[in-house]
């Protein structure tokens, strides 16, 4: 009954002169009666909304568009599955690597091209061709299919959270390199062709986390935040489009045929003005607009039109409309406190939530909290048709709201603090100074921790515990750490069980990492049946783990299997020759064989590379010790 009262009192409003050609001549409206919808019998014209709102033609197009690009999508994975090789994503985030480590790949190439497309026709990329986008107009039409319109929520502030995420993804990794670049490193990296790959899904979460993250970033966020929510207050990639934007010829315009009926405006799932800018400026200059089409096909005089002229940037703004807002001045500040608060509570936690799904949540949970406090302030209070506070009373949908805020805003907490507990635990991590090879030289490395490592091992294993005893999740990224903490503190048992745990939660070149640990960890302990297993599984992860190899002779030759660790060995030697240690242990396999030529080339190689420091010199006569070659 409310959504009709609306519209009826939105007929009420519009000007007799914006009636449709088409209505008029069917009989269906006279040119003195505009209002009552039903009364005049539009509501069932053909092709016309109950509101008398032509229906959008561009929008089957679009749907079409993007349900195909969505088909092509789950094709290309399909056929990476099959073949074992593809076409790198096309995927803008890829752009990272390229700017990062000069791997030219698919995506990169697709977002400059999309750049360049925007710059010249305006934000047509983001309205037919993105698959979150798709997400969000299937929210919408559900929602409506229910009788629920979004409201586009308006902030001044947080709509520059996308361009603020695109710097900080594309602009600052390269900034960063220019003032702490290595010495002798160049500024801007060789570039090389990655435009096929093998491993398709290795920059992309896994599929127990882009479900949720799909789910939050294309629906929770349009039913709070209003159609294209995430789009307008969180996707970095608009931020650049955005701003491409404002220079663009390419604009929504209008002619004098305009009347301000208003209904290019509501039929706008941008949350554009769409009649006040035309009105004001010509044409459309809110960087919001991607171009969908529908204001064009519903103006019921064909007034609207694509076309080409002034670009936003030289438009001048003297006389700039007035826009409301959602929120107020203070509300706005506390948003913008709340906001970055969110991000980087939920940002990585557990080593599961991305970047822009962490950007999702934050923009879901300052919606809530501004909504949550107006609740406990105000008298009267809606959301959508429900009421949820009336007379100074909080009603059951109130109570009901409140909850799930509370819920989540409780869930975000419990995020930050694992967070802040996981994050200092990584700050230890960092700054031990106790090189590998010298804690592997023997099964327990406590002796040789100075005060600071060992303080600071002590606090990061604290933390690390503090964060898995309360985690929801398990953090396959800190889990490693926590088990080299428990080797460095003399624990080798427990951190074999802790690798073994990590492992388990893995998968690529990080389970490689852990199982090597764990076998180099095993050798130490005298278990080399279980870390020539463990090895094996790491070398099956990544078969480029050369240090896997040498640690895998070891566990042989310890075993009596000479040969087959004098194989292991040879084959490491030969995809690295710089490995010093496996020279030797070659050496001194073939010296123990008799066949002295044979070590003394293998002495000489080692000879090359071997640096001139006593503890190294140390570590390799214990480790050749342990093996019985010196």
């Amino acid at each position: 009954m409310a959504q009709d009262a609306f519209w009826r009192k939105f007929a009420n409003s519009v000007k007799s002169g914006c009636v449709s050609r088409e209505l008029r001549s069917a009989g269906l409206l006279s040119r003195r009666a505009t209002a009552g919808v039903a009364e005049a019998g539009y509501s069932n014209a053909p092709g016309y909304t109950k509101t008398g709102i032509r229906k959008s033609k561009t929008g089957r197009w679009r749907a079409a568009a993007l349900i195909t690009l969505n088909l092509f999508m789950i094709a290309h994975i399909i056929q990476w599955r099959v073949m074992g090789r593809t076409v790198s994503p096309i995927e803008p985030s890829e752009t990272m690597h390229t700017l990062q480590k000069g791997f030219v790949n698919a995506g990169f190439i697709f977002f400059t091209l999309a750049i360049l497309a925007t710059l010249i026709l305006g934000r047509f990329v983001c309205g037919w061709g993105c698959h979150i986008l798709a997400l969000q107009d299937l929210c919408g039409w559900l929602l409506k299919k229910i009788g629920l319109h979004p409201k586009p929520f308006r902030s001044r502030l947080l709509v520059y959270v996308p361009l603020i995420g695109a710097l900080y993804m594309f602009v600052w990794p390269t900034a960063y390199r220019m003032f702490h670049n290595p010495e002798n490193a160049p500024l801007i990296p060789e570039f090389t062709n990655h435009l096929v790959t093998t491993n398709f899904w290795q920059t992309f979460p896994s599929v127990a986390v882009a479900i949720p993250f799909l789910f939050i970033c294309g629906f929770v966020t349009v039913y709070f935040l209003g159609q294209k929510g995430f789009c307008t207050y969180a996707c970095p990639y608009g931020g650049f489009f955005g701003l491409a934007d404002k220079f663009s010829p390419g604009k929504i315009r209008v002619t004098p045929a305009c009347n301000q009926c208003g209904h290019c405006t509501a039929t706008c799932t941008s949350n554009v003005l769409v009649h006040a800018e035309v009105k004001q400026y010509g044409m459309v200059v809110d960087p919001g607009c991607m171009k969908c089409m529908d204001c064009v096909s519903v103006c019921p005089n064909d007034a609207l039109y694509f076309g080409f002229g002034k670009p936003t940037i030289l438009v001048p703004k003297s006389n700039a409309i007035r826009k409301s807002y959602s929120l107020t001045w203070p509300e706005e500040i506390v948003g913008a406190l709340v906001f970055p608060g969110s991000f980087l509570a939920v940002r990585g936690v557990y080593a599961l939530v991305p970047f822009l799904m962490a950007l999702g949540c934050a923009t879901v949970t300052t919606f809530l909290t501004l909504k949550l406090w107006r609740l406990l302030r105000a008298k009267e209070l809606s959301f959508y048709r429900f009421n949820l506070k009336s007379s100074g009373k909080i009603r059951k949908a109130g109570w009901a709201f409140a909850a799930f805020a509370c819920a989540w805003i409780g869930l975000n907490a419990h995020c930050g603090w694992v967070r802040y507990q996981e994050f200092l635990g990584n700050l230890a991590f960092q700054k031990i100074k106790l090189p590998d090879e010298l804690a592997l030289a023997q099964p327990n490395p406590a002796r040789w921790l100075s005060p600071a490592d060992r303080e600071n091992i002590l606090g990061g294993k604290e933390h690390y515990q503090a964060a898995s005893s309360v985690g929801l999740f398990v953090n396959s990224e800190a889990l490693p750490k926590l088990a080299w903490f428990e080797y460095l503190l003399g624990d080798a048992k427990q951190s074999v069980q802790t690798l073994g745990d990590a492992a388990a939660h893995q998968s690529g070149e990080a389970k490689a990492l852990s199982l090597y640990y764990r076998g180099a960890i095993l050798n130490r302990l005298g278990r080399y049946e279980e870390a020539s297993a463990s090895l094996d599984e790491a070398l099956a992860e990544r078969d480029d783990l050369i240090l896997a190899r040498q640690e895998k002779g070891e566990s042989l030759w310890q075993l009596g299997r000479r040969e087959e660790a004098i194989s292991v060995w040879t084959d490491a030697v030969e995809r690295n020759a710089r490995l010093v240690l496996v020279s030797n242990e070659l050496a001194g396999a073939k010296r123990l064989s008799g066949k002295l030529e044979e070590a003394a080339a293998h002495e000489k190689q080692a000879d090359q590379f071997t640096p001139n420091d006593p503890f190294y010199h140390w570590i390799l006569a214990r480790r050749l010790q342990d093996l019985g070659m010196a």
